[in-house]
């Protein structure tokens, strides 16, 4: 069939010099179709709407690491805030107004003893509502299996190099039970207000194989 492209060669790259990438244009699975054929017959049943999906997905969308970056300096100025964290993470998060879902959320804190590191052995399970999507990383099967067995190793390769005398927990996240971690305060933040302080929350500093930023 005649086109404009010339033939690809045997590099694996575009003319441009970017890999080609495969037409995702397969047929739909089972589940696709389901989600569809389910999703139309409530609009059409007046269960829902449209709009109400769409309001749906722009949520789900605008998820991301901000919002956990805010619940960490709240705790870190406020600590009866930082109490109600600890002991229930969900409501502590619903109180600043995110919507975690039915999962039970569970905040573990930093300390000079204790580092904290999350990770899904089973799959990719992940805090989602707070944290927007896993990265790519989280969901290896190199990841999900040396965090567990050489947790430190790996932090070295993230480039959080720990002494020796800070114990390190690994905490494996499922379906039903997700983790986030409570980073210390960086010092010299003490003049900083909570946006600014946010600001320094990295996403790798609340899955624990980062810290957050220094002022």
């Amino acid at each position: 069939m005649p086109h404009d492209h010339p033939d690809h060669d045997h590099t694996g790259l575009s003319p441009s010099g970017h890999p080609y990438r495969a037409d995702n244009d397969a047929p739909l699975t089972y589940w696709q179709r389901m989600e569809i054929a389910v999703r139309e017959l409530m609009i059409e049943k007046g269960h829902l709407s449209a709009d109400q999906v769409a309001a749906q997905i722009d949520a789900m969308d605008a998820r991301s690491p901000a919002n956990g970056a805010a619940v960490v300096a709240r705790a870190w100025v406020d600590p009866e805030f930082k109490a109600r964290l600890l002991a229930d993470a969900g409501a502590a998060s619903r109180e600043m107004g995110f919507d975690i879902g039915p999962l039970h959320l569970i905040a573990v804190e930093n300390t000079p003893d204790v580092h904290n590191l999350i990770v899904c052995t089973l799959c990719s399970c992940y805090p989602r509502n707070l944290l927007g999507l896993p990265p790519d990383w989280y969901k290896t099967r190199e990841y999900r299996s040396r965090a567990v067995r050489e947790p430190r190793a790996v932090l070295r390769e993230f480039g959080l190099d720990l002494p020796e005398t800070t114990a390190i927990r690994v905490h494996d996240s499922t379906a039903d039970m997700r983790y986030i971690v409570l980073p210390a305060r960086p010092e010299g933040t003490e003049g900083l207000d909570e946006a600014a302080l946010a600001a320094l929350v990295t996403r790798d500093s609340m899955i624990g194989t980062g810290l957050p930023r220094r002022p």
